[in-house]
């Protein structure tokens, strides 16, 4: 997600099932409101560390981390006491009783967390990634990508991608598929980001390339 380091200006980011362990990237996007980190590999809290810089994060999706821990209280309240300013977490509404609460059961973070050593280019958490996405079921990827591209497409003003549009991806291999996904997500909010001359360039850019599909299409008939 090192990418996010030059969108200083984005405002939603949808990572869900993508490995992820280190948030330092995110640090620099100080108007990002909604964040969608569900079903990662973020092992640690520490890493809320980075989050507390962002002002404007109002919407946080961190379930299914190994960081929640066993204790969905716990966990619950050390995010509301270092992210105070957050509506929603995990999809649930914050309260004001909830924030009182997390000063006294929350556990405050003030340092980021420890890198571990990384040993023939994969560290214990790019491991325990791989071998988590080897797994991942097909139909939970789709799941999580088309729900979260379609809020993403919403906020775009797009209609929603409609699910047959995606049936045919579970008969292909699971990378492929979450490479294609993560590409649309990526391409999706990365628009946000242009002038009306760059979607210009979009909008001609993809015209060409139809034009090439259909062609081919043609000619293998």
């Amino acid at each position: 997600i090192s990418i996010c380091r030059d969108l200083p200006n984005i405002e939603v980011i949808t990572f869900s099932v993508n490995g992820i362990s280190d948030l330092e990237p995110l640090r620099r996007c100080q108007n990002l409101s909604e964040l969608y980190l569900r079903r990662n590999n973020i092992t640690s809290l520490d890493e809320l560390f980075y989050l507390k810089a962002l002002p404007r994060l109002r919407v946080l999706w961190l379930a299914e981390n190994p960081c929640c821990g066993p204790d969905p209280h716990r966990y619950r309240m050390t995010v509301l006491r270092n992210l105070p300013s957050l509506q929603k977490l995990d999809n649930q509404a914050v309260t004001e009783e909830e924030l009182s609460q997390a000063l006294v059961d929350g556990v405050e973070i003030a340092a980021p967390p420890a890198r571990r050593s990384v040993e023939n280019g994969w560290s214990e958490s790019s491991a325990s990634s791989a071998a988590g996405a080897a797994t991942e079921p097909r139909s939970e990827l789709l799941g999580c990508s088309l729900e979260e591209t379609n809020k993403t497409q919403e906020d775009l003003d797009m209609k929603p991608v409609p699910r047959d549009k995606y049936s045919f991806s579970l008969q292909e291999a699971d990378c492929s598929c979450k490479k294609r996904n993560n590409v649309l997500n990526a391409i999706l909010l990365l628009m946000k980001e242009l002038d009306a001359e760059g979607l210009e360039i979009i909008q001609q850019t993809v015209v060409r390339r139809l034009q090439a599909f259909q062609k081919k299409e043609l000619q293998e008939e």
